[in-house]
């Protein structure tokens, strides 16, 4: 077959190979890695007050840390301390002219803030770790073996410098490897569960006899549905056209061509989820906390935003879509390709330069944007309808009616638990896309035949990592 030969075809070009097997080599050092235990810290303990709690933000940020937090290893910060140094270096070039500076002036500029997002890396994964050790030293049930500043200091220290291991990792591999290493760290650590989940299928179908044969074809119709419909739409972009006028420079006649610019669908990648569940899965944990448990009105309102809730879910719809339009505010600026477009003597067909072209790119923008969000919305609410439902027999007024008439397994799901989650399938087939994607650029440079029948057609997300 065409893919295997693709496959073999990597191996026998020696660059190719070795940066292949050179990724593979870190990943599994970061796999080994993620079994290192944080010293002084019950892990029995632990794993029972995790079990608890595994739906609000523990759930959310172990679903990024590989596991990590659950097994309270040296990993457990996984690499979101440095998605979210790179996040607010982004928010502050918007606002800071000397960061807007160094990011236009190339590969120099470009170091320079790699440098200072190590350093803001490093100073929040010290924060987060010193909350964490404070938190453990204070919850019931006698999690923290030696409690007191020893155990500050090691759990600091041991956690910072996960962190800055994993971060490394990740610049080696983007480096000298094949893909986006931060993504790809992020991608083991989801894939890793891939196993246990096709033991929870065999266990279900054939063991305890939960599903029968329709459910099965079910799921894995969806599945395979699902994932279709993410490459389709990741690979959707609007094409604007563009024509460059004649210019004459010295003897030459430069321009005349015609090109497009391509604004894609979901501009903002899986950052409006990552936000918008962050948002969410906050309240969940303040839930346990003596003061929220005890009054009966705060508790009741933070049971109104659990996980599945219809509340939860408008609130989760509303929140992607305005992140969606708030990320993408800040990673393009019409006002400014338009006047890109004006200096280089390009113009839009049947648009005039200068404030109609932005206009123009800003209502194009704004209408694939609500696309984007609603496409976010609905990968991340079918895979939670499958796994726990949305609970729509809680409304007031027409609750008995939903909970006598709906099927059942809209509102409680189907119990599927394995990793179907929306965002971790969203990253899982954008970084094999963006990866495949580069692998396939190395394979035509080098006049071999790609993955794709019609090879380096392809067009793999661009990664937010």
């Amino acid at each position: 077959m065409k893919v295997f030969e693709a496959i073999a075809n990597v191996f026998r070009i020696p660059d190719l190979r070795k940066r292949v097997l050179f990724t593979l080599g870190l990943l599994a050092v970061y796999r080994i890695g993620g079994h290192v235990p944080t010293p002084g810290v019950n892990f029995q303990r632990w794993e029972e007050f995790f079990s608890q709690n595994a739906g609000s933000i523990f759930g959310f940020l172990d679903l990024f840390a590989g596991g990590n937090i659950s097994r309270m290893t040296v990993f457990a910060l996984g690499i979101m301390p440095y998605i979210t140094a790179s996040i607010i270096l982004q928010l502050l070039t918007v606002v800071i002219p000397t960061l807007e500076k160094l990011q236009k002036e190339g590969e120099l500029g470009r170091r320079k803030i790699t440098q200072w997002t190590r350093y803001l890396t490093v100073a929040l994964a010290l924060m987060q770790s010193f909350g964490i050790a404070i938190s453990l030293q204070g919850m019931e049930g006698n999690i923290v073996i030696n409690p007191g500043f020893g155990f500050i200091a090691l759990t600091m220290f041991s956690l910072t410098t996960g962190t800055a291991f994993i971060m490394w990792l990740g610049e080696q591999i983007t480096e000298r490897g094949v893909g986006n290493g931060m993504s790809l760290i992020i991608f083991a650590g989801i894939v890793v569960g891939l196993p246990s989940a096709i033991s929870n299928i065999y266990t279900n179908v054939f063991v305890t006899g939960e599903w029968n044969t329709l459910q099965l074809i079910v799921i894995l119709v969806m599945m395979v549905a699902v994932v279709a419909f993410i490459v389709l739409v990741e690979r959707g972009e609007r094409r604007i056209p563009v024509q460059y006028a004649k210019r004459v420079v010295g003897r030459r006649v430069m321009g005349g061509q015609s090109t497009h610019m391509p604004l894609k669908v979901n501009a903002g990648g899986v950052i409006p989820v990552i936000f918008a569940s962050s948002i969410l899965a906050f309240p969940q944990t303040l839930a346990p906390v003596p003061f929220f448990k005890n009054n009966a009105w705060l508790s009741a309102m933070l049971g109104s935003i659990r996980h599945g809730e219809p509340l939860y879910v408008l609130l989760f719809v509303v929140g992607i879509v305005f992140f969606c339009f708030f990320y993408v505010s800040i990673i393009f600026n019409p006002n400014e390709a338009a006047d890109n477009m004006r200096k280089y003597g390009g113009f839009i067909p049947g648009i005039r330069p200068g404030k109609n072209t932005a206009q123009y790119m800003n209502n194009i923008l704004t209408k694939i944007t609500v696309v984007g969000g609603l496409y976010l919305s609905i990968l991340c609410l079918i895979p939670d309808i499958m796994i726990s439902g949305i609970k729509l027999q809680h409304l007031p007024l027409v609750g008995n009616f939903v909970d006598s008439y709906f099927p059942r397994f809209l509102l409680d799901g189907l119990n599927v638990q394995f990793y179907f989650g929306g965002t971790s399938l969203l990253i899982v087939v954008g970084v094999a896309m963006d990866t495949v994607n580069q692998i396939e650029a190395q394979l035509i440079m080098r006049h071999y035949e790609g993955f794709t029948p019609r090879a380096g057609r392809i067009r793999g997300r661009r990664s937010s990592f």
